[in-house]
């Protein structure tokens, strides 16, 4: 009878032996699955990342480029007002309004022409519309030319508008 408890027992040690060895490969097998299955979420995660800063890197370079652009064109834009100021500080506008107000007003006309095409061009337009037919005129007399000289027209007599009016 000994002998059939001891093999009870062993047989009790090896059953128990096999369910522990089945235990432990189901909660390996378990965990790998569960450590697979983060593993793929955290390569997501980590590709995301890696797409957000290269991302945040491109723009950033590309947010460089137009910030000096921008310098560029501020320091282009206080030259100009500098250049205006230094000009307007020259010009005795009183005097020559005084003096001589036709020549002052065909100046003024077309620069003033001068400007709204260049504020055309710059707005999609295409800056090439004529001057308007009271400030342009035939006979291109001394003193009825702008002061700027890099105009495409320098014609600004606004005297024709004064002898249209009364013909």
């Amino acid at each position: 009878m000994i002998k059939l408890y001891a093999m009870v027992i062993v047989i009790g040690i090896l059953g128990a032996i096999g369910y522990g060895a089945k235990y432990y490969y189901d909660t390996t097998q378990n965990k790998i699955a569960m450590l697979q299955k983060n593993n793929a979420q955290l390569e997501i995660a980590v590709q995301t990342a890696n797409d957000s800063v290269n991302t945040l890197q491109a723009d950033m370079a590309r947010l460089g480029d137009l910030n000096k652009t921008l310098q560029g064109d501020l320091k282009k834009a206080e030259e100009y007002g500098d250049n205006l100021r230094n000009k307007l500080r020259e010009l005795d506008l009183l005097k020559d309004a005084l003096t001589d107000a036709e020549n002052l007003e065909g100046r003024m006309n077309g620069a003033t022409a001068k400007i709204w095409r260049d504020i055309m061009e710059d707005t999609g337009g295409s800056g090439d519309k004529p001057l308007p037919s009271w400030l342009q005129s035939s006979d291109a007399r001394a003193g009825d030319q702008g002061s700027d000289q890099d105009r495409k027209d320098n014609n600004t007599d606004s005297s024709e508008a004064e002898a249209s009016k009364s013909d």
